[in-house]
Order: C-alpha cells, then sequence, then structure tokens
C-alpha cells in the first residue's frame, strides 16, 4: 500500500461519519414511541450500530466528540435525506430503504478495496446488509398490507425521493463509481417498491438546491432543532466526564 493509499481523505470521512451521526440521532428518537417493542428493539440496534460507524469515521478525521458536539450547523457534512424528521413509521422506513441500500452498495465497494476505509467497509457491510433487509421487509408489509398502510407508504416514498440524487454526487476521497452506484440503487429501489405494489414515484432527484447542498453544508429547517437537541449536554457541561 502506498503513502497515499493511507492518508485518510478527511471530507468523505466527515460526509460518511456524518450521515452515519445524524441518522442514529434520528432513529434514536423513537425510543419510547415505536409501533411495537420488536420495532423499538430493531431501531435501537440499527441506532447503535450506526453511532459506531460514527465514531471511527470521525476518529479519522479529528476528535470524535469535538466534532460531534461543538460543530454548527454548517460545518456538517451530512446528506440531507438521513436528517429528515422520522414522520411517521412510513417516513421512517421509507428513509431506510434509500439510505440502507446506498449505504450497503458503497461499503460493499469499499470493503472491496484497499483504501483507508476498506476495514470499516468489511466490518459495517455486514451490519448493513441487517438495515437493508429490514428496511426491505417492512417496505412489502406496509405497501402490501392495508389500504391506509400502502397509502402512508407510498406518500412517504414520494416526499423523500427528492432527496436520493445526493448520494451519488462524488465526494472528495471517496474512491467510489457513484454512476455505477446509482443504477445499481435503482434498479434495487425500484424492484423492491414493484413487490410492495407500490409505484417508483416521479420527479427529479437531482433538481433544485438540494441536489449537493448537505455535503456543502447546507441544511434543512429541521436539522437546526435535531442538533440543538444532540448537542445541549455536552455544551451545557464542557469538559464534564461521566
Amino acid at each position: 500500500m502506498t503513502a497515499a493509499q493511507t492518508t485518510v481523505p478527511t471530507t468523505a470521512a466527515l460526509a460518511l461519519g456524518d450521515d452515519a451521526l445524524v441518522l442514529s440521532h434520528r432513529l434514536g428518537e423513537w425510543a419510547g414511541h415505536a409501533p411495537v417493542l420488536e420495532e423499538e428493539v430493531a431501531l435501537a440496534n440499527i441506532a447503535l450500530d450506526l453511532l459506531g460507524q460514527a465514531r471511527v469515521l470521525l476518529s479519522m478525521a479529528g476528535d470524535e466528540d469535538e466534532l460531534a458536539y461543538l460543530r454548527e450547523e454548517r460545518a456538517f457534512r451530512n446528506l440531507q435525506l438521513v436528517e429528515q424528521p422520522n414522520g411517521d413509521f412510513a417516513h421512517t422506513i421509507a428513509r431506510q430503504l434509500y439510505f440502507s441500500t446506498y449505504q450497503h452498495l458503497l461499503y460493499a465497494e469499499l470493503a472491496a478495496g484497499d483504501g483507508p476505509f476498506a476495514p470499516l467497509a468489511a466490518k459495517a457491510v455486514k451490519e448493513v446488509a441487517y438495515h437493508r433487509d429490514h428496511a426491505e421487509q417492512w417496505t412489502l408489509r406496509l405497501g402490501d398490507g392495508t389500504d391506509e398502510s400502502h397509502e402512508r407508504m407510498r406518500r412517504a416514498a414520494d416526499a423523500l425521493w427528492r432527496f436520493t440524487g445526493e448520494m451519488f454526487r462524488p465526494v472528495d476521497g471517496l474512491d467510489v463509481d457513484p454512476a455505477g452506484m446509482e443504477a445499481a440503487w435503482l434498479e434495487s429501489v425500484e424492484d423492491v417498491l414493484r413487490r410492495a405494489t407500490l409505484p417508483l414515484p416521479e420527479g427529479p432527484r437531482a433538481g433544485g438546491w438540494t441536489a449537493g447542498a448537505g455535503r456543502q453544508g447546507l441544511h434543512t429547517e429541521s436539522f437546526g432543532r435535531m442538533l440543538a437537541e444532540m448537542q445541549h449536554l455536552h455544551r451545557s457541561h464542557p469538559g464534564a466526564t461521566w
């Protein structure tokens, strides 16, 4: 391995770390509110998997605690998709379907290489395979369930569709094939939606200011409120230890 290969690309580490950190927090918001106890445990486990990934990735870029709790909103580089509010359970599942399918493809490609993210990806791809399967199974149950669950799942898939194009914008230091990943992602998501009796959402996936905006530090309104909640304890008691 060359010296260039061992250098950690900070931009990519922050982008992937912030994705995992923010989505972990969003899923953690379901604690005490999930529709059934089994899902309480499942979502908490997925959140913990993502938090573990975030810790490793942020540590590659600097001090994980400072990066998580002391940065301002514009310094975060996460996708706008992962910061979207949980909404109802169908919205959470649609967000999980879109992101976990992307993340599984991403980590599989990174694990196959010999770059700085390969060791993390080789472990995380196994976790994310479960996240993806969990989202797919719930999409099928809701989409091909009652009239009410079908309509809620359809609305959720439509509402989050416009945020998905950002996942395939190039990230400095991330040695993957975005076009190939996007094609595989579309094929997989379309297949799941079809089996769930749901139409593929219409409308642009990379139009307007949302394309790449999260990676540039531009976030949606709900993110600021989420960040304030996430950082409140650390900022209120600086230097405190357990």
